[in-house]
């Protein structure tokens, strides 16, 4: 069908304000977080109603129109990245919270809230919402839902696919689906689980519950300075296996360290080449003796400096750098390219030693900046993509990270998704059978393909040629593409 045909029925169906044509109403839509691909959208669409998200999945099933469903566009790997012959489908106007129920500590939600927000309504019950990326300030729920986002009290919190019971959902034909329950289990498949982490190919998520956890009594932050990104990536590994299970356990190197001390002053050591951000909570007794027990392990790991939070205000602090970690980036380079992998903790001294000798062998600095409790790794590619070629030694640079995570029985990513970044790794990840096998489930949902296409799960054919030719991260699917 043509763009004018597919465009004039939504115009026709949809109130005037819903739907977006122009080039320069289009154009803040081009990109989400991953900036250096952008693309315009053949039509967006904003609806205000349920009934409207309906309609517009209806009409495009009809008409054979590609959809690609968008939060608050700050994801990290091209998930929300449009099609230029499809409907970029943005859910920001479904931007309340429905309910909070205290007795049953869960939240009724729409896509469009952000993560602070459950929080900042939940904290006059004593409750909170427990997953915490650096962009709550900004990221919406249901964007987290699609991502499977985390945060740095994932560690013993979990991620979303943890802290969430019940999913509203529209299939492409607009079909109403309840997955999940209000109740702590339901019957039959764990869609809900399917569902988390599905980046927009099987159904558009409407209305989301969490689940709320009491405000701990208190909670403190040790900062601990290391001689050697590989020593705080040992106590890490000796944290773990002293049985301590932190809210919160953050590595950074030396020149995140600087970035973020000049961009944020939070008091971090400039001198120390790497640092660890470990925060307990519970009860004051529980934490006094965790803060004592963490002291431990990491003076004996070879700890330079210890610092423990004195009040609220300090441990704020220390967490106010971390999650600025990204923004401060700008200081160091033109342009970053973050990565998202995940892998086995004991090998975290061991990867952190190759990613720096990628480093050297590609001529590009990496700041690393990672979740280590968990082995969700972030490194920090800095390059300059006004410079001939750097953006594609970025991206083989950044690919050659995430195999390495494969190599030593990690993952691809930990919370950032595949979307169109990471596709060729995903044939590193699966073989043959099991893409098959995620083709099939992406089919029962979506047999026309027409929700987020060429994203999260590669085709066969695509794989069979980065085998073949070895096609590096950087030669995309769409060759109108826009590359910065």
């Amino acid at each position: 069908m043509s763009d004018t045909t597919i465009i004039d029925l939504l115009c026709e169906k949809l109130p005037a304000e819903c739907v977006l044509s122009e080039p320069e109403d289009l154009r803040p839509y081009e990109c989400d977080g991953l900036s250096a691909y952008r693309r315009l959208p053949m039509v967006v669409v904003i609806p205000q109603t349920l009934e409207q998200v309906q309609t517009t999945l209806q009409l495009c099933a009809r008409n054979g129109v590609a959809v690609v469903a968008r939060g608050a566009g700050t994801g990290l790997s091209g998930g929300a990245l449009p099609l230029s012959d499809g409907v970029l489908l943005s859910m920001a106007r479904f931007n309340r919270i429905l309910e909070i129920d205290t007795a049953n500590r869960i939240a009724r939600v729409q896509p469009g809230v952000t993560n602070l927000s459950i929080s900042q309504a939940a904290a006059p019950r004593g409750l909170y919402y427990a997953p915490d990326p650096s962009s709550q300030i900004a990221c919406s729920i249901g964007g987290n839902v699609a991502e499977n986002a985390g945060g740095v009290h994932c560690l013993k919190y979990g991620l979303t696919v943890h802290n969430i019971q019940q999913l509203e959902v529209l299939t492409i034909d607009g079909e109403h689906l309840t997955i999940g329950s209000q109740a702590l289990d339901s019957a039959g498949y764990d869609l809900l689980a399917l569902m988390t982490g599905s980046e927009g190919l099987l159904g558009v998520i409407t209305e989301i519950t969490v689940k709320l956890l009491p405000l701990p009594e208190a909670a403190q932050v040790v900062l601990a300075a290391f001689a050697s990104v590989e020593a705080a990536g040992a106590a890490v590994t000796a944290t773990i296996a002293n049985g301590i299970i932190p809210a919160g356990l953050e590595l950074l190197d030396n020149p995140a360290i600087r970035a973020v001390e000049q961009f944020v002053h939070a008091g971090y050591p400039e001198d120390a080449a790497a640092i660890l951000l470990c925060e307990v909570d519970g009860t004051d007794a529980d934490v006094a003796t965790q803060i004592e027990r963490v002291s431990r392990v990491f003076r004996d790991a070879g700890a330079t400096e210890l610092r423990v939070s004195r009040d609220e205000a300090e441990r704020q602090r220390f967490w106010a750098g971390r999650k600025a970690a990204f923004p401060a980036m700008g200081r160091l380079s033109p342009d970053y390219y973050c990565m998202d992998g995940t892998i086995p903790r004991q090998h975290l001294a061991r990867v952190l030693a190759e990613i720096d000798g990628l480093s050297r062998e590609y001529g590009l600095p990496i700041c690393n900046v990672f979740h280590a409790g968990d082995g969700n790794l972030h490194p920090l590619i800095l390059y300059d993509a006004n410079q001939p070629g750097e953006l594609e030694r970025t991206e083989e640079l950044g690919g050659k990270i995430l195999e390495l995570c494969v190599a030593v029985g990690g993952t691809i990513t930990g919370e950032h998704g595949v979307g169109l970044e990471k596709i060729n790794q995903m044939c590193v990840q699966f073989n043959t059978e099991e893409l098959t096998q995620l083709h099939a489930v992406k089919h029962a949902f979506d047999p026309q393909g027409l929700l987020n296409p060429g994203k999260a799960v590669p085709t066969l054919h695509r794989c069979a040629e980065f085998g073949a030719m070895h096609v590096h991260q950087g030669q995309l699917p769409h060759p109108e593409l826009e590359r910065f």
